[in-house]
């Protein structure tokens, strides 16, 4: 009956629109062909042609006759899937049954539910798909709670964005167009075990989640790690694994395609990263096999009639329009005035197809399907529809004649969308049929470069590094252990950060006007591409104790701004004086995937250093980072369906020869880099002491280290368990004078030592308490403060004179016992002297005339002395000095005794040289060495390469 349908002898034409899961069919009468007895309102038949209503499209969700019984999706389904040496679990069913798909993924303790859920109505069409993916890590999966006042999970840290783009970057691409029903993903990490890494599952589980539901999709995804350790690669390894592992990469993809790679390594060849991948790959497809069975049994039908995309008809016309402009303007080297050129072409072809009408050349004579106009009626009153050639019974007769061609008249978004799609075309056909780009590049040109350094006088460091239209300005920042980025995570590690690169894409960059606020998604993402490139290069913190930061800000973009950072984050760590181990540099790739649609071969080409336009209407985004001879980092987003090993490996050998010609050029930089210390950079000293002298350093509760910073000036004193102590100062005066009081913090005394002009801290009843050293008091007794009979030490002494003391005697707890009498002249500490000393502890016998058979205060061995000089300068006479019968320091290197003269380098552009130190005085200081004290001041120049 409806192979040939008719209505009163006129044949009928009918547009059936079926769906994949449902055998309900639509039907579309044309107008012209309805006899006038048939009375619709216009309403009603623009709902039947453009299912629009208020100008508002809707739709609701399929309804299939395949549908599986509400009993069987009741049921929980859980399948075990092999990845790697072990299998992970995949549940459903029982958890979050009103989502639209939703799992729990397991791989040993560790546990990621994730869910997919989308809106009944569809949002207003747009060029960017509808979907958003928020992951999150619950302190309670391992045992823990927030530390904050809520005690709540808060905003989305930067280690969660990475993973939120890890599981949207595979996705996108495999959404099909016309669909746009917002989607949402949702991840929760609800347990953790510290060993079993959750981000790989989280991409898996999003992958089986979005398959289970009703969103339309070509394929479903997987994803997994790949790690290397001892020469085998290990597929999704451990925590403890990755920790000797060279390689950390996370790959993404279908049963037979790659979708998306992001991975760092410490300069790995192409050919060894190509094994990984392969090793990813085969995985990805086994695992993908498995979540295809899983569909097949429990899966929803997908909403294929929600999709709706412009009329084909439409894209004919754009180009008819637009062509011969769009090619003209594609050919502007120049980023801003073809932006411009482009939107005012734009505008013109939405106007035209919106508001005044288009007729089609090859229409202009042809009578248009459209609903006709008769006479000047009212349109809001019914329309009587009369087919061509046919009367009414009962009507006067009419001729029919041929109307003029109506203009035709589309959606202003429809036009939008396909403006850019002819836009991407004719941009790709450019490039595969004349071989030529924008800017005039061939495939493997790279554009030009210049870069400087040491613009900005008071930063540490940095540098301007201009590739084309794009443009970062990197500035180094050095500081000590407490500008460490703190990182917050499920193990409850107090991890800090010593580097980081933090990137920043103002809109000014594009010339836009646009929101200045947190980083977006898009900074974070591009900020530790670039900062995981550089790490690798940086010295070991033994070697170089600062703590470095890097900013990145995009003051001009058209592209590859990311790999920009790299190679602007390398000259300006150079210029800071880091004593890099070799220069790196990024590029990214681009590639047009199907050139036999362009006249091509049908190969692959890849582009290197792509620009704006080129990734926006490319197929991929292959971001590169290493050497001349190996790779540090690497991120790949693809577009399309996938790209195979062949293509990668292309890919991958084209950017190894572009990062050698962007190294070439960063070496020519004008000025080069400083690799020196900048001279407002601060000074680090780094001291080993015993570990067991820590707790001396630190006091109690931190007294005595914060007395230290503010006697002598410096800006902090770091200590650690092992007995590194690292001290940050400003100025050299003010780190010599705290690595003084250290050392007479940690030094270990000696039976005979003396200890000259020391203070008087407290008075007892017998006797008084001496400080030898900052932190350092011993007891000397009353019967030693003067050779007679003292009946109260009160009556001789008061707090806060100075005296001279020896150390006579250590017992058992580490107390020391002093002696003034030992050190008055004609005394012999044996024998009682019946002579009454004076009682000015100031006056000081040995240093006027000294009586027969008194020997000068010194001790030493001939070659070993050390020697005593009572003119002292002021700050100097504050200071106890000790003199010793040999060095009774903790042990080092040196002979005991001997002076050691340590050579420091000061910074560039500093106050003065070594020659021309000014010194604290014309005599030499009384101190002792310390024998275990080993120390080095961090400064002068790096040596790079």
């Amino acid at each position: 009956m409806l192979a040939n349908p008719t209505i009163n002898g006129s044949r009928l034409r009918l547009s059936v629109a079926a769906s994949l899961h449902s055998n309900k069919c639509k039907l579309k009468l044309s107008s012209s062909l309805l006899p006038r007895s048939y009375r619709l309102r216009k309403p009603a038949l623009s709902f039947i042609s453009s299912n629009s209503c208020n100008g508002k499209r809707f739709n609701s969700r399929a309804i299939a006759e395949h549908q599986v019984s509400e009993s069987a999706a009741s049921q929980p389904i859980s399948v075990k899937i092999p990845v790697g040496d072990r299998h992970i679990l995949v549940e459903t069913g029982e958890i979050g049954r009103q989502a639209s798909g939703s799992v729990t993924v397991t791989d040993g303790e560790t546990i990621v539910y994730t869910t997919v859920c989308l809106a009944d109505i569809p949002s207003e069409p747009s060029d960017f798909f509808p979907l958003s993916v928020t992951y999150q890590e619950r302190f309670s999966a391992a045992g823990r709670t927030s530390g904050g006042f809520f005690k709540r999970e808060g905003k989305t840290k930067d280690h969660e964005v990475l993973i939120c783009r890890l599981i949207d970057r595979p996705l996108r691409p495999t959404m099909l167009k016309g669909f746009y029903h917002e989607i949402q993903i949702l991840s929760w990490v609800f347990s953790y075990d510290g060993l079993h890494a959750p981000d790989s599952l989280a991409v898996t589980a999003a992958g089986i989640a979005v398959a289970l539901s009703e969103v339309p999709n070509t394929k479903p995804i997987a994803g997994v790690r790949i790690g290397l350790v001892g020469g085998k690669f290990i597929v999704n390894p451990t925590t403890k694994e990755m920790e000797d592992s060279k390689l950390d990469m996370l790959l993404a993809g279908t049963e037979n395609a790659i979708l998306m790679i992001e991975g760092y390594c410490n300069f790995l060849p192409e050919e060894t990263l190509l094994q990984a991948i392969e090793v990813g790959q085969n995985s990805v497809t086994a695992i993908c096999k498995e979540v295809e069975a899983l569909v097949r049994k429990c899966g929803k039908p997908k909403m294929l009639d929600a999709i709706k995309l412009p009329p084909s008809k439409l894209y004919r016309h754009v180009e008819e329009i637009a062509g011969d402009e769009l090619q003209r303007v594609l050919q502007m080297k120049s980023k801003i005035p073809r932006r411009k050129a482009i939107a005012s072409l734009e505008e013109k072809v939405v106007t035209i197809l919106t508001e005044k009408g288009y007729v089609s050349k090859d229409e202009a004579a042809v009578t248009v399907d459209t609903a006709p106009v008769f006479g000047d009626e009212d349109e809001d009153e019914d329309e009587e529809v009369v087919v061509d050639g046919e009367v009414d019974e009962g009507d006067v007769h009419i001729k029919p004649t041929l109307r003029k061609s109506v203009p035709l008249l589309f959606s202003e978004v429809d036009v939008k969308l396909v403006f850019k799609e002819v836009t991407s075309k004719f941009l790709r056909k450019r490039i595969v049929k004349g071989g030529r780009r924008s800017d005039g590049r061939t495939t493997e040109g790279i554009r030009s470069i210049s870069s400087r350094c040491g613009l900005l006088p008071r930063a540490h460091g940095s540098a301007l590094f201009t590739r084309g239209e794009t443009q970062s300005l990197a500035v180094v920042t050095l500081g000590d252990k407490q500008m460490g980025q703190r990182v917050d995570n499920l193990l409850g590690d107090d991890e800090v950060k010593r580097f980081y690169l933090q990137y920043s894409f103002p809109p000014s960059c594009v010339g836009e006007v646009g929101r200045i606020g947190a980083p977006s998604r898009r900074e974070v993402g591009h900020g530790m591409l670039a900062e995981r490139a550089l790490e690798l290069i940086l010295p070991a913190e033994d070697e170089f104790p600062y703590t470095i930061r890097v900013e990145s800000t995009i003051t001009e973009s058209n592209g590859s701004s990311s790999m920009a950072s790299v190679c602007g984050g390398c000259l300006a760590l150079q210029d800071a004086g880091v004593p890099v181990k070799c220069a790196i540099a990024g590029i990214a790739m681009g590639m047009v995937l199907d050139t036999k649609e362009f006249g091509g071969d049908g190969t692959p080409l890849i582009l290197s250093d792509i620009t704006g336009s080129e990734d926006a209407c490319g197929d991929m985004d292959f971001k590169v980072a290493g050497n001349e001879d190996g790779i540090t980092a690497f991120q790949l987003d693809i577009k399309v369906g996938g790209i195979t090993l062949p293509v990668m490996k292309q890919a991958l050998l084209q950017a190894r020869d572009g990062r050698r010609a962007i190294l070439v050029e960063m070496s020519k930089c004008s000025p080069t880099p400083s690799k020196k210390l900048s001279k407002y950079a601060p000074l680090i000293h780094v001291m080993k002491v015993r570990p067991e002298k820590i707790n001396l350093i630190i006091g109690s509760g931190g007294k005595k280290v914060k007395s230290i910073i503010e006697e002598s000036g410096v800006e902090a004193i770091d200590t650690q368990d092992d007995g590194v102590v690292k001290i940050t100062a400003k100025d050299l005066s003010s780190l010599e004078k705290s690595k003084a009081i250290i050392n007479n913090l940690i030094m270990v005394p000696t039976v005979g030592d003396i200890y000259r002009n020391c203070e008087i801290k407290s008075i007892a009843s017998y006797g008084v308490f001496v400080e030898i050293a900052p932190g350092r008091e011993g007891l000397c007794h009353i019967s030693e403060l003067t050779p007679n009979y003292l009946p109260k030490a009160e009556d001789a002494f008061k707090v806060g004179d100075r005296v001279d003391v020896k150390l006579i005697e250590i017992n058992e707890k580490g107390n020391l016992r002093l002696s003034r009498r030992a050190l008055l002249p004609d005394i012999d500490p044996a024998v009682p002297n019946t002579k009454q000393q004076t009682n000015n502890p100031t006056k000081e016998t040995s240093g006027s005339q000294t009586p027969k058979g008194t020997k000068k205060v010194s001790t030493a061995n001939k070659d070993e002395s050390v020697v005593e000089n009572v003119e002292q300068a002021k700050v100097e006479n504050t200071m106890p000095k000790l003199v010793t019968k040999s060095s009774s320091a903790e042990g080092d290197s040196t002979r005991p005794g001997k002076a050691v003269k340590r050579s420091v380098i000061t910074p560039r552009d500093g106050p003065y040289g070594n020659k021309d130190r000014p010194k604290k005085g014309s005599n030499k200081a009384v101190s002792t060495l310390s024998s275990q004290t080993q120390s080095s001041l961090v400064n002068g120049e790096a040596k790079i390469g």
